[in-house]
């Protein structure tokens, strides 16, 4: 997430009719809407799910160390190749580039209709992050909207500055992370990651064993990993790339990139440029590692290869989908995408529930009994209920159910909800 932004004012594109006192609002009409970026937002989202799924299903080093654990031959190994060159880092930045800009549009239309738009979104943030809270310590560590909450708390601050300066300040926010961990990467002693990069046999077989148990027993494993997630992982890494794309997701919102709004001939270059760059710099930073024979030396480098080039690759799919919407703005496809990226808040917590009841011992109990394809089968049983689910709920209501509390908790008053 998202973002994670699927309620009406983060998806409009005109105004919102109805009294302007907080909290009577009714939902944008469809028509008015910005189809493309909620189909963006619908397609960032799904694609999430690729990488997602291997946290869900096997011990948490697999993000970090792909040899550390399962299979790695064969098609398994294709398909972490394919998720890594194509999925890891990709979707979640375009999700997060989408928060920002749901940040400024929401700032946008609450100013223009008189509200106290700071007070508004510090209130609808809030709610977010206990959002979160609750889905990291009662579902699953891997929560972003803590982290998303968090960050955009102070990113509106930088609201009124120009798009080219919101751009340059984010992207020095997002170097930050990869130049620290560049440079411990080219001073520290490989022993000192060699236990994270490569755990023992028992630590990973206890956090097997962990989630193959009921719900009370994951607790010691899901709080603190939560915890150091949102506490030394937030301020080495997540404050940064996460600001810095909400930044860019800003500027790009404000210069009409995220709209539709630019030419076909530089969605096209856009396109070409980011794919090529972004997935040529994915492709050495494997290089880099297989050569190093996925030795410790090599942890800390490797990723900064992926880093970079999720940005190009991102990019690359921002440019896709606004074309394919813009030729095709009624067509199934965008419409079923939209329909995902209006309902996304809901949609990111069933992504959470439908996964760990399948992988989680209070389910079907399958956590690290699977291979990496047949982990990509249950990706696609997901997207299977979601789509066509998301797209019959818009139907008859006129939010997704978690994005119908958000806007409750916001304005202090329940909006209707059938259509």
């Amino acid at each position: 997430m998202m973002g994670v932004d699927g309620t009406a004012d983060e998806g409009s594109a005109g105004t919102d009719a109805g009294s302007a006192t907080e909290g009577h609002r009714r939902p944008t009409p469809p028509s008015e809407r910005i189809v493309a970026l909620d189909a963006l937002r619908g397609f960032a989202l799904l694609g999430i799910l690729i990488i997602n799924v291997r946290v869900f299903s096997m011990p948490e080093v697999v993000l970090l160390n792909p040899t550390a654990y399962g299979d790695f031959s064969g098609a398994n190994y294709w398909s972490w190749f394919g998720g890594h060159l194509l999925a890891e880092g990709k979707f979640i930045t375009l999700f997060t580039v989408l928060f920002g800009a749901g940040i400024a549009l929401f700032v946008r239309n609450r100013e223009r209709d008189g509200d106290d738009a700071l007070r508004l979104h510090r209130r609808r943030t809030g709610w977010l992050v206990a959002i979160g809270l609750a889905h990291a310590y009662l579902l699953w560590y891997g929560d972003i909207l803590v982290g998303y909450g968090v960050c955009a708390l102070w990113v509106v601050s930088l609201r009124d500055r120009p798009p080219r300066s919101k751009a340059l300040v984010g992207l020095v926010l997002v170097a930050v992370p990869s130049l620290m961990e560049t440079a411990a990467g080219l001073v520290t002693d490989p022993s000192l990651v060699a236990d994270t990069w490569r755990p023992a046999e028992a630590a990973i077989r206890a956090e097997i064993e962990t989630y193959q148990g009921g719900w009370l027993a994951q607790l010691s494993h899901r709080v603190p990993t939560a915890v150091s997630r949102q506490t030394a992982g937030f301020f080495s890494t997540t404050l940064w790339r996460v600001s810095g794309s909400m930044l860019l997701g800003m500027a790009l919102f404000e210069t009409g990139v995220l709209t539709g709004d630019r030419s076909t001939p530089f969605y096209r270059r856009l396109a070409v440029a980011g794919g090529l760059a972004g997935l040529t710099l994915t492709l050495v930073g494997v290089w880099y590692i297989e050569a190093a024979d996925w030795a410790a030396e090599a942890a800390l480098l490797w990723r900064q290869f992926n880093y970079w080039g999720s940005f190009g690759t991102a990019a690359a799919y921002l440019a896709v989908v606004m074309l394919y919407a813009g030729r095709r703005p009624d067509g199934p496809v965008t419409r079923a995408l939209a329909a995902v990226g209006r309902t996304a808040l809901s949609n990111y917590l069933l992504q959470t529930l439908l996964a760990t009841t399948v992988f989680y011992g209070h389910g079907l109990g399958l956590f690290g009994s699977v291979s990496r394809v047949e982990a990509l089968w249950v990706v696609l049983a997901v997207w299977t209920v979601q789509v066509p689910l998301s797209v019959l709920w818009l139907r008859y209501f006129r939010f997704g159910p978690a994005e119908w509390g958000w806007r409750a908790l916001t304005y202090r008053r329940l909006p209707p909800l059938r259509r």
